[in-house]
């Protein structure tokens, strides 16, 4: 991101033809897939590269096409008719084939072509027929090829439109002075030239003629050093944005005494660009000495083989090269580090403003080296595998050092100590920017007792592998702070509220699990959490955040719930805060019927989401249940089974507590007579003499004689009804009135739970409708509409009849023991007897 490239490769070998390539994945709007060549930008493009394709397929392409890329193919020859189908041709790129022949006509209906690109071919002479009509052309690549010279023919003069060209190469032996004579009218923007690795000749004034903005040389001078003075002559008092030397010398170092860069001092360009070849020390220092006194502003040495120069002498008084002022010198893949340090000093660097070291894997940085650097406002010094004992000599004294430095550049190194580089640039008092982007910073060990300048803004280390104790090493004063793809899964929020200007925070690509509730940064207007681990987000998730403008926080797995329909919608209603990659990069994650779901498609329903009308239904509801479950109780008189229940219970619990000794046995009565009181003269004045006073009379169970004194109601109740074969029911209107023989119908139904009722005789003293019961008696309602009862009858002679059916019911008298519970002389009138 720091120190952008100005580039003048486009200069040579016809590369400046990649900047107009048409790019076919650029354009979504494809025509035809069919044949050798894909049609796209509706019908305006063919992508027919590196098809193996040794003809030019016109037939298949539409005519309306305004641009062909026919590079890396088989083509041999271009023939008249391949391109006469395209009136709208533009763009023609053909590099990269082994075209050793171009018709005279091949381009004579191209009128409007405007780029065309022959470079890396195998043509014997430069094509100026076939280009005489193509007076719209405004950049031509034909260098690389088999040429033998470089002379333009007359028809160029009329290219009047020409602003890049590049010609020439591995065959041309050198250079004339009348080669270029047709460009002499025409104002180029990029000249680039190839000659032979072995030049042979340069006649002086070959180069007078072009007027460029850039220039480009492609030639080596091993065999002929002294040629560099007329190229440089011939550019001299000419205004240039850049020149650029490439393969200066290519097979041998320059072992001459003579000046070659001389007339550099003469050279009117803004940048200068040495791209490969060999430099040694004298070279260099030739170099930087005439440099010393242009008005160039910008060097660049790039993939260049240095080397120690053997005759190379340090005189001990000093570098020769203190007067270097350059606005940017990059060092860039240099061989041999020893290049840093030329003269074995490193004065050459105190007046430059921007100095980028890249790919030179230096091993040392000695303490005098940061003094020397006093103009260096940009230092850039990634891509060098340094680590932290290269970086920092604790022996060193900084203070003072790097003045006025307020960017530096240390990404892509090996280094692990945050407090290590606090410690190196706490005295670089104008320190704003530190990329530290791609290191292994951030652990805890590493993270300790950091102290840094006050100035600085910009802090930037993604990639890097922070655990949440490393933000207390931190840099509190910073506007902008990157931690995108850290392996951070949580967060200090202690740091956030010490660093009271952050307003810029990148935190993508991270393993964040969660979003604090709590988390304050009062200046923070932009914020990154896209890529994370997080489900949940909320409202509440950025209250502490009052700036908050932007946020980014897509491609995170959510969990789409009502809270985040909530958030959304909010957000986006208000439209304080920008969601920035807002819709696409939101989808549901969870619940897994929503997997993949795009959250601005999700809508859940008003009732799941609105707590305050979940409570007026969940209310409602209760209500209603409660208020049905009343009228149920009141229906069928729970209230009184209930407590009937809990009367059974209870006698159980006595029965059992008593621990009555030996088995009480099943039947130690017939029948268990349930009666009212006031039916009670019926039952001692009828029932009981007809079948107890027989020859095999019957043991009958009723409460006013048989219950044992003292001893629970309930209790007597239920054990005597346990101990009955049968029980009678007598009934009529004032047994149904009667609580406890409603307690004894109700546990004979206990008893009978899950049985068909046998064991139940029902007698009617008196005719009973069935539905002017009361609810609670619905097993006797039952009972009465499906069992066979007796009825009573009033007439007499009736009567005989009835006793006979009794007495059928009941079964023979045959008891299994003797009924040891008898107390029939007790007084029937006992005190039982108002019971009932």
């Amino acid at each position: 991101m720091i120190g952008e490239l100005i580039s003048v490769g486009a200069l040579l070998l016809g590369a400046v033809s990649s900047q107009f390539s048409p790019d076919p994945s650029s354009s979504s709007t494809f025509i035809s897939d069919e044949g050798p060549c894909r049609i796209y930008n509706f019908g305006l493009s063919a992508d027919c590269q590196g098809k193996q394709l040794d003809f030019v397929p016109w037939r298949q392409l539409p005519v309306t096409l305004e641009s062909i890329d026919l590079s890396y193919n088989e083509l041999h020859v271009i023939s008249a008719a391949d391109f006469e189908n395209f009136p709208q041709l533009r763009i023609l790129l053909l590099q990269y084939n082994n075209i050793s022949h171009i018709a005279n006509e091949a381009f004579k209906n191209n009128p409007l072509l405007e780029h065309l690109n022959i470079f890396n071919n195998s043509l014997h002479e430069i094509p100026a027929s076939p280009l005489t009509s193509l007076l719209n052309l405004k950049e031509l690549s034909m260098s690389n090829n088999l040429y033998r010279h470089a002379t333009l023919a007359e028809s160029f003069s009329k290219l009047v439109r020409l602003k890049v060209l590049s010609l020439g190469g591995p065959l041309v032996m050198g250079l004339k002075k009348n080669d270029f004579q047709p460009l002499k009218n025409i104002q180029l923007q990029d000249f680039a030239i190839k000659c032979s690795s072995n030049l042979s000749y340069y006649e002086p004034g070959s180069l007078e003629v072009i007027h460029t903005k850039r220039m480009g040389f492609d030639m080596a001078i091993d065999q002929r050093p002294n040629a560099l003075h007329h190229m440089l002559r011939d550019l001299a008092n000419k205004t240039l944005i850049a020149i650029q030397f490439r393969n200066l010398f290519e097979f041998t170092y320059y072992m001459g005494d003579e000046d070659i860069f001389l007339n550099l001092k003469d050279i009117r360009a803004f940048q200068l660009i040495f791209h490969r070849g060999k430099f040694n020390e004298n070279l260099l220092k030739m170099a930087l000495l005439n440099l010393q006194v242009t008005p160039i502003k910008q060097l660049r040495l790039q993939y260049i083989d240095f080397a120690r120069s053997p005759t190379f002498v340090d005189s001990g008084a000093g570098s020769s090269i203190t007067k270097l002022s350059l606005d940017k010198l990059d060092l860039w893949y240099i061989s041999n580090p020893d290049v840093l340090r030329f003269d074995w000093r490193f004065t050459w660097f105190k007046r430059i403003k921007q100095l980028s070291i890249q790919y030179v894997y230096f091993s040392s940085v000695p303490c005098d080296s940061w003094d020397e650097m006093e103009g260096v406002e940009l230092l850039d010094v990634s891509n060098n595998r340094l680590n932290d004992y290269v970086l920092y000599n604790k022996r060193c004294n900084y203070e003072g050092s790097m003045p006025n430095l307020l960017t530096f550049n240390l990404s892509t190194n090996a280094l692990t100590s945050l407090e290590d580089l606090s410690s190196l640039t706490k005295q670089f008092r104008k320190l704003q920017v530190l990329d530290l982007s791609n290191n292994k910073l951030g652990s805890a060990k590493e993270s300790r007792h950091c102290v840094w300048t006050q100035n600085i803004t910009c802090f930037i280390a993604h990639h890097n592998y922070f655990s949440s104790e490393a933000f207390h090493c931190l840099p509190t004063t910073v506007s902008y702070l990157d931690l995108s793809d850290c392996n951070m899964d949580q967060l200090d929020l202690t740091y956030f509220k010490k660093a009271t200007n952050l307003k810029i925070l990148l935190l993508s690509g991270n393993k964040i699990k969660f979003i604090p509730s709590k988390w304050e940064s009062p200046s923070l207007q932009f914020l990154a959490l896209d890529g994370n681990s997080f489900g949940l987000i909320s409202k509440a998730s950025f209250q502490h955040m009052p700036q908050l403008s932007q946020l980014r926080a897509g491609n995170n797995p959510y969990h789409c719930t009502c809270e985040l329909h909530a958030f959304v919608q909010e957000t986006i209603a208000i439209g304080k805060v920008n969601l920035t990659d807002w819709p696409l990069n939101y989808r549901c994650y969870h619940p897994e019927p929503f997997l993949n779901t795009l959250i601005s498609k999700y809508f859940p329903g008003q009732v799941a989401c609105d707590i305050r009308l979940v409570i007026i239904i969940s209310v409602a509801t209760t209500a209603v249940v409660i208020l049905i479950f009343v009228l149920i109780c009141y229906i069928f008189d729970l209230p009184w089974y209930t407590k009937a229940t809990y009367q059974i219970i209870q006698a159980k619990y006595r029965a059992h507590k008593e621990n009555l000794a030996g088995d009480i046995g099943n039947f130690n009565y017939h029948a268990f007579i349930s009666y009212s009181h006031s039916d009670a003269d019926w039952v001692r004045d009828q029932l009981l003499p007809c079948l107890e006073n027989n020859k095999n009379p019957y043991r009958l169970c009723i409460h006013e004689r048989d219950f044992m004194p003292g001893k629970w109601i309930i209790d007597n109740i239920i054990e005597n009804i346990e101990s009955s074969r049968k029980v009678i029911f007598v009934l009529s209107r004032h047994f149904v009135n009667s609580e406890w023989c409603n307690y004894e119908l109700y546990f004979a139904q206990q008893r009978a739970m899950g049985k068909t009722f046998s064991d139940v005789i029902l007698v009617l003293k008196e005719p009973i409708d069935p539905s002017s019961l009361p609810s609670k008696y619905c097993k006797l309602k039952k009972m009465l509409s499906t069992k066979t009862y007796l009825e009573w009858p009033q007439q007499v002679n009736q009567q005989p009849f009835f006793w006979a059916q009794l007495r059928s019911v009941l079964g023979k008298p045959t008891m299994t023991r003797e009924g040891t519970n008898s107390i029939r002389s007790r007084n029937s009138s006992g005190q039982l007897s108002g019971a009932y």
